[in-house]
């Protein structure tokens, strides 16, 4: 059971224990949620770099540098860490490669309606891609977004802490884990583990109050 009262008044972990490893069976379980969460039109623009032992931890923790070396010492010490990287397009190749996947699934019990909904779908693409002036990556962006959120809820509901990081140079790790000249690039790094108790955070969070921030119709 997720408890929301213990969220509200938790920070996100800095400091990760490297003595403490997510049980296998759990992680497995996280990796499953993590490749069915939801995406726009099932658009699925992501690849997943898992980082489960040192030397693969490393590979990312060495590629931070400069003023992202701080973010090294939670890449080594975290039990696992997650490089979430996003396709730069969306060729139609991609799109039938979905239909047909959701065709074998049987995602729609009517063909007529598949038809329909990949008729709609090309069309939402279409339509993302005019909204971005041509950078469809910032709309394919977004649902890496929506992933990365969805991943960190279901972690902390297998008692896990989950750290997004934004801190690193996306052509640096593009290039450790080849992805230069590839369809796809870093949009975020997730680590994932258990905290460091003695260097855990005891202030209050702080947040805006509620009526800055709500509008109530």
């Amino acid at each position: 059971m997720l408890n929301l009262d213990k969220l509200i008044t938790k920070h996100l972990t800095r400091y990760f224990d490297p003595s403490k490893r997510i049980p296998e069976e759990t992680f497995q379980q996280l990796l499953r949620y993590l490749r069915t969460s939801p995406t726009t039109i099932n658009i699925q623009p992501n690849r997943f770099h898992v980082l489960e032992t040192q030397d693969g931890k490393d590979k990312l923790a060495d590629a931070l540098v400069g003023r992202f070396a701080d973010n090294a010492e939670k890449v080594r010490n975290a039990s696992h860490a997650i490089v979430f990287t996003t396709r730069k397009d969306i060729p139609d190749t991609h799109l039938q490669e979905i239909f047909e996947k959701e065709r074998a699934d049987g995602r729609f019990a009517d063909p007529e309606i598949q038809k329909g909904w990949e008729a709609g779908a090309s069309n939402f693409v279409e339509i993302q891609t005019k909204n971005y002036g041509g950078d469809v990556l910032h709309w394919l962006e977004k649902n890496t977004y929506l992933v990365v959120g969805a991943t960190m809820m279901a972690a902390a509901s297998l008692g896990v802490d989950a750290t997004p990081m934004e801190g690193f140079d996306r052509t640096t790790v593009d290039a450790a884990f080849d992805l230069t000249d590839t369809d796809y690039t870093t949009t975020l790094l997730l680590v994932l583990g258990y905290p460091d108790e003695a260097r855990v955070s005891r202030q209050p969070v702080s947040r805006f109050d509620a009526e800055k921030i709500f509008t109530h119709m």
